[in-house]
């Protein structure tokens, strides 16, 4: 399949001088299948693509993939988990697509996917949810929740600065700090360094109130611990101000000057919440929150709590967005005990590759499929995580999962 993929003919996308992204009619994007349970949810999700784009667009739009390796099957094929060839494709075609890769826990290279951050600089990460009925939930309305969470992704204690315990680093940062400063820090301690800049914050919060204006949403709230980490997350708040007075002073209004009231036709309401009081509201008072925007950690507790309450990140689409790249992906591990058993549930990655078409501006393929899904799930003839808790419902394949999503496809004709 590989090495027949490379031979398939399509057109780079291009970068325009705005820096927007021109999309031909037939774009030549990478994808990485997935360790574990991405051979099976890659095929699937793959069908579920073709079968949207050939819905909405008949033989006018197609997509022409690549196959490029990480993970796993790549240390099997090349030696190394993220050879160049892949780096040097997905820069050169901007837009990819992943499956679930691998991350050894305290031992072993270190996680792609911050790799992969790190390397295109994908300094934001979008993780909607949303429910859909037909769901079992844990919470009494989980239809409340309708949220796009924007998660900084290059920066805060995921930057991944940081040393062993009794590391010839650790030890001198530690005596350092203590000289420096009378810092008592534990000789025996490991080390990690948590930093948050301006600058990053502001392009990244930017990129959360063009999505906001963009999708027509009615809110933005800053999500932070400010109270506690006053120079990096109370200044992420602060900076994140800036920018909504600087750049979108016409078009929102804060909380604070609402008094209570509504807010004027058309304007997005500013908020901001401390991360700990976060956790309950969404619980609580789901439907008050509509984009969420907070920095690195944080935004990954809450993005997998926000998909806990609609049903598990099964369920959850991501992408990581840069200026030059954007890479969409499961956001849900590669399940290794289920691989090759056709069974795990595929929507994860069929609904960031619906993101992904919306993105290319192909949004008639990707509500097709935000349909399909919901059709699906309705009917009942969902995988075995969905139909475990649904005794109305009949376990199905994977592969049969995503037919049943083609099949719910409305007729655009």
């Amino acid at each position: 399949m590989y090495k027949a993929e490379k031979r398939m003919k399509g057109e780079l996308i291009r970068k325009a001088g705005n820096g927007s992204f021109i999309i031909p009619d037939t774009p030549l994007i990478p994808y990485i299948e997935g360790d574990g349970v991405g051979r099976d949810i890659w095929p699937a999700s793959r069908m579920v693509f073709d079968a949207a784009i050939q819905s909405a667009y008949g033989n006018a739009r197609k997509i022409a993939w690549r196959e490029v390796l990480a993970g796993e099957k790549a240390m099997k094929e090349t030696g190394t988990p993220l050879p160049d060839e892949t780096l040097d494709t997905i820069a050169r075609c901007h837009i990819a697509i992943k499956g679930p890769l691998t991350t050894p826990v305290g031992t072993g290279f270190r996680s792609l996917n911050v790799a992969l951050r790190k390397h295109f600089d994908l300094y934001t990460c979008i993780r909607p949810v949303r429910y859909f009925e037909g769901v079992v939930s844990p919470v009494k309305e989980p239809e409340k929740l309708d949220v796009v969470i924007f998660r900084e992704n290059v920066e805060d204690v995921y930057a991944g600065l940081e040393w062993p315990r009794g590391s010839k680093e650790a030890g001198e940062l530690i005596a350092d700090l203590k000289e420096r400063f009378g810092w008592q820090i534990p000789e025996d301690a490991g080390i990690g360094i948590k930093f948050i800049s301006e600058g990053n914050t502001r392009r990244f919060v930017k990129r959360a109130f063009d999505y906001a204006l963009k999708h027509g949403r009615k809110s933005v709230t800053f999500v932070h611990k400010g109270n506690i980490m006053k120079y990096t997350e109370g200044a992420f708040r602060e900076w994140a101000y800036h920018v909504a007075r600087e750049m979108y002073g016409d078009v929102i209004v804060l909380e604070e000057d609402l008094a209570g009231g509504r807010p004027p036709q058309g304007k997005i309401v500013v908020k901001d919440r401390i991360a700990d009081a976060m956790f309950q509201m969404i619980l609580l008072r789901p439907d008050e929150f509509d984009v969420l925007v907070l920095p690195n950690l944080n935004g990954d507790y809450l993005s997998d709590a926000c998909a806990a309450q609609v049903g598990g990140i099964g369920m959850a689409p991501g992408a990581n967005v840069g200026d030059d790249v954007a890479i969409f992906e499961a956001t849900h591990g590669s399940a290794p005990k289920y691989a090759g058993q056709d069974k795990v549930n595929p929507s994860s990655l069929i609904l960031s590759g619906a993101m992904m078409l919306d993105f290319m501006g192909w949004g008639e393929a990707a509500r097709l499929i935000e349909l399909g899904v919901e059709a699906a799930v309705k009917r009942g003839r969902v995988t075995y995580d969905l139909a475990r808790f649904r005794p109305d419902a009949e376990e199905v394949a994977c592969s049969e999962f995503a037919r049943e999503i083609i099949q719910g496809f409305p007729s655009l004709r």
